[in-house]
């Protein structure tokens, strides 16, 4: 009779045979903020080509039409129009592409001067690591968006202007992630090999450091996203940040501030919109941190 101890163990062992997939209200829930941003990137890319808008224009004779309303020359404004006369709907479609080009940019420029100077100082470490260190304590202990309100009030309000105030602080958090998965990496049993076998510095970090932190770096990155959104409507909110021919949600809802016992839609409307944009991102990036946020596993 053959010992059952002195038989190999399989390679692999097989699991149970998948199941049907789960068709609950978690999995429709889970795939909302995907719907919701997905129509928002639509809206920002295409709406613009469909909805002719003069933000320069101001049409006296349709100020503070209700939603519905028959505008003078014949046109329906669905969203109806603010004090000037400017349709909201146009305001909401061409703000939610300044907000989504905005955010884009500004992530865009943090992820790479962040993941940049984050991997060089947690993979070199030396003196650079200390300087990097001690920016990070000093810019960490300004809030972000006061720091972006003296960047974007010292010079001429435009889009350049707005993404490089709120790149100053937001690349601090994409160097400390980067950083923290360098530290850990670098004294790896494979990093150490490279060594050995002569590989350059660059390619190790290119190749065996730089791959670990995708995951955390693009949950990283969606939540950003939202709070880049917020802030800079923040800043056009207060007047400092884009230009006034610029389009944007805050400028929308700060027009109509004075107006909402008598106009509401022309503040409630667009910050509906962020709202919703703000919120499906935010889950959506907790989705992804819960999913990616500890990265590859290197053990």
């Amino acid at each position: 009779m053959t010992d059952l101890a002195t038989l190999p163990e399989p390679a692999t062992v097989p699991g149970p045979l998948p199941g049907p997939r789960r068709r609950g209200p978690g999995r429709f829930l889970g795939r909302v903020p995907y719907v919701v941003i997905g129509i928002y990137l639509l809206v920002a890319l295409v709406g613009p080509l469909l909805i002719d808008y003069d933000p320069v224009r101001t049409p006296l004779e349709d100020r503070l039409l209700a939603p519905g309303s028959t505008t003078a020359d014949g046109g329906t404004a669905w969203l109806g129009t603010d004090d000037l006369g400017r349709d909201i709907l146009a305001q909401i479609v061409y703000g939610a592409r300044t907000s989504v080009l905005i955010g884009a940019a500004t992530v865009g420029v943090a992820t790479v001067v962040g993941v940049a100077l984050g991997a060089v100082a947690g993979f070199v470490r030396g003196w650079l690591d200390a300087v990097l260190a001690r920016i990070f304590d000093v810019l960490l202990a300004f809030p972000a968006i006061l720091l972006a309100i003296v960047i974007a009030g010292a010079f001429d309000r435009s889009v350049l202007l707005v993404v490089v105030a709120l790149s100053a602080t937001a690349w601090i958090s994409f160097a400390r992630v980067t950083r923290s998965v360098a530290l850990s990496l670098r004294e790896r049993a494979w990093v150490d090999a490279a060594r050995v076998l002569g590989v350059p510095g660059r390619s190790i970090l290119l190749r065996h450091v730089l791959p670990f932190t995708a995951g955390p770096i693009v949950a990283l990155a969606t939540l950003e996203f939202a709070l880049v959104v917020l802030a800079e409507a923040g800043l056009s909110f207060l007047g400092i940040g884009l230009p006034t021919s610029t389009v944007s949600w805050g400028q929308t809802i700060a027009n109509g501030k004075t107006y909402l016992e008598t106009a509401w839609w022309i503040s409630t409307l667009p910050g509906i919109a962020l709202s919703l944009l703000i919120i499906n991102v935010g889950i959506l990036g907790d989705q992804l941190t819960a999913r990616y946020g500890r990265g590859r596993r290197v053990s």
